[in-house]
């Protein structure tokens, strides 16, 4: 089924050469379909590159889906054009008086500053504080699961010295999880990040369960026992190139920088990237798009009445 993004978007045009198929405003209006209504929360620099990312994957399901674009109103971003925001982007405010299936926040790259230190950090407890009672699901990528893990479980990120980064082979620990059904016991993700959440701290929690982990890379998703949030601390979302283009643009920038590992064919920049992880990316998107489907409410409003998730 289609996917509604805002019209004229760049993200539309990128999608549509790809083939994704896309539904215009007009035409949703008219059909007697009630989408689900995503609401996406982007804190990457890449605001264009990662609404494909993220429409791509949300779009592979037999449901008709409705993103809306979501972006800070106390930080203006550095790396998108201000007239791209103002036309395809709201502010909490725009939304605060709607319901949505959910809501995913991506990551950003902040993850070296205490959580307090982000100029945003205050408008991001106050998203989330909102989607208690307005949103029915959320999914946190990367530094935005640290974010809700340390929010909503006071469990506290540790950094690193250097970037922990490539594609590390992440092993199920719950094969009976919807949100991994279909997958083998062991999968590929890409990571680049420079901090982490410890396994034992996950453990002692009585509310959360470690559902995919490894011995290289640590922690990589966990649930809420209420099956409310998920966190994702990789980029299963990532496209091919984006490692390779972070890396480059680290060391252009100076940084000593590592090449990602198991990215690069016998660790060569110079050679185009295999992609490993594409086939797990899609999966679990679908499953969680299904396992929301199963779930939410038909009528949203009925949201005001459900207990808020938890935030500290």
């Amino acid at each position: 089924m289609p996917i509604k993004i805002p019209d004229n978007s760049p993200a539309e045009r990128i999608l549509e050469d790809e083939g994704i198929e896309l539904i215009r405003t007009n035409l949703a209006l008219r059909q007697d379909i009630r989408p689900m209504r995503v609401l996406l929360l982007n804190l990457m620099p890449s605001k264009i590159s990662t609404e494909v990312q993220l429409a791509r994957l949300l779009s592979h399901t037999p449901l008709q889906v409705e993103l809306t674009l979501l972006t800070t109103a106390s930080y203006a971003p550095k790396h998108t054009k201000p007239e791209h925001l103002k036309q395809f982007y709201n502010v909490h405010k725009d939304v605060a008086d709607q319901y949505f299936d959910a809501l995913v926040i991506t990551g950003s790259p902040v993850e070296q500053l205490p959580f307090e230190n982000v100029d945003y950090w205050s408008e991001l407890r106050e998203i989330l504080e909102w989607s208690s009672s307005n949103v029915f699901r959320r999914l946190h990528l990367c530094w935005a699961a640290q974010a809700g893990l340390y929010l909503q479980h006071g469990i506290d990120k540790r950094v690193f010295p250097e970037k922990l980064f490539g594609v590390f082979p992440q092993q199920v620990l719950a094969n009976r999880e919807l949100l991994l059904r279909g997958f083998p016991d062991r999968f590929w993700c890409p990571v680049s990040r420079y901090a982490d959440v410890a396994r034992e701290d996950i453990l002692a929690s009585p509310d959360l369960d470690i559902l995919a982990d490894s011995e290289e890379s640590g922690v990589c998703l966990v649930a809420d026992r209420q099956g409310r949030d998920v966190y994702m601390l990789n980029h299963l979302e990532y496209d091919t190139e984006t490692l390779g283009m972070e890396y480059h643009r680290d060391r252009n920038a100076g940084r000593a920088t590592g090449v990602p590992k198991n990215y690069f064919p016998n660790d060569d920049p110079n050679q185009p990237p295999i992609n490993s992880w594409r086939p797990f990316a899609y999966l679990f998107f679908s499953n969680w798009m299904y396992k929301l489907y199963e779930d939410t409410p038909f009528d949203l409003q009925e949201l005001a009445f459900v207990p808020a998730l938890a935030t500290e």
